[in-house]
C-alpha cells in the first residue's frame, strides 16, 4: 500500500546528515523501514535520529568512518543485534575534491579514494552475509555523473566514482543469483552541503548548471524517490543498472 513500500525492512545509510543522505533516511521512514543511519558528524546524526523518529520509524544511529573495516564491523554487529537482519544497503557517504591531475596532492587522492571507492566495497563487504541472509536485498551506492562523463577537474572523485560504477557491475553479477540486487545512483548537480557554498556564489553561471538542460541544480528530494525505487520489491529486476537524476546533464 501507499507509504509502506519499505514495511518489513531493515535499512543501512551512510552518509545520513547530507543532503541527499537525510531525505533518502527521512523517505524510507515514511514508507515503513527500520533504520541504521551512519555518519562520522555524531551531533547531527543524533539530531535526525531525533526527527526521524518522531516519523514513528525505528531508528539506530553510529559514529562511521567508512574508510575503516574495523568501524564498519561494529557497525553490522549492531544492526544484527539491535535488527535481526538487514535488506537495504544505501552507500552515500562521500567527499569532493575539485584539483585536477597535477595539482591533486598524494594525500588528498588517498583520502578521496578510501571513503568513496574503498568505503563503498567495506560497506558491502562487512554487510553482506546479512544481506544474503535476507533472501531478498538491495545495494545502492551513490556514483555520480561524473562517473559517467570527464569534466577535466576532480581527479580522485571522478576515478573513485567511476570505480564505484564498476564495483557496483561486479558485484551485482556476483550476487544476482543470492539474492542480493546492486545498483548505482547517478545524481547531477544537486544543492547540497558538498556544494551549496559554490552554488550560492555562482548561482545559475554555475558551468554545470549552465550545460545543464534544464537549467537549475536538483533537490535532495528530488533524489531520494530514486534510492526508494531501488530499495523496495517495485525494482525486483533490476540490478547492475544506473539510475541517473541529472536535470538532463548527461543526455548531450
Amino acid at each position: 500500500m501507499a507509504g509502506q513500500r519499505l514495511a518489513g525492512k531493515v535499512a543501512l545509510i551512510t552518509g545520513a546528515t547530507g543532503g541527499i543522505g537525510t531525505a533518502t533516511a527521512e523517505l524510507f521512514a515514511r514508507e515503513g523501514a527500520r533504520l541504521m543511519i551512519t555518519d562520522v558528524a555524531e551531533a547531527p546524526l543524533r539530531k535526525l535520529a531525533r526527527r526521524i523518529e518522531t516519523l514513528g520509524a525505528e531508528v539506530a544511529a553510529a559514529r562511521l568512518d567508512v574508510s575503516s573495516a574495523a568501524q564498519w564491523d561494529d557497525v553490522t554487529r549492531i544492526v544484527r543485534e539491535r535488527f535481526g537482519a538487514l535488506h537495504v544497503l544505501v552507500n552515500l557517504a562521500g567527499i569532493v575534491d575539485w584539483p585536477g591531475i597535477e595539482d591533486t596532492p598524494e594525500d588528498a587522492w588517498d583520502r578521496v579514494i578510501d571513503v568513496n571507492q574503498k568505503g563503498t566495497w567495506l560497506g558491502m563487504k562487512a554487510t553482506m552475509p546479512l544481506l544474503r541472509a535476507s533472501g531478498n536485498a538491495s545495494v545502492i551506492n551513490t556514483s555520480s555523473v561524473l562517473g559517467l562523463i570527464g569534466s577535466g577537474s576532480a581527479a580522485a572523485y571522478q576515478a573513485s566514482k567511476g570505480a564505484v560504477r564498476l564495483l557496483s557491475k561486479t558485484a551485482a553479477v556476483e550476487y544476482a543469483r543470492q539474492g542480493v540486487r546492486v545498483n548505482s545512483v547517478h545524481p547531477g548537480v544537486i544543492a547540497t552541503p558538498m556544494i551549496q557554498e559554490i552554488l550560492d556564489r555562482q548561482g545559475d553561471r554555475q558551468p554545470d548548471v549552465r550545460r545543464t538542460p534544464m537549467r537549475r541544480a536538483g533537490r535532495a528530494d528530488e533524489v531520494a524517490p530514486a534510492y526508494l525505487f531501488l530499495a523496495c520489491d517495485d525494482s525486483s529486476f533490476v540490478t547492475g543498472s544506473e539510475l541517473v537524476i541529472d536535470g538532463g546533464l548527461t543526455a548531450h
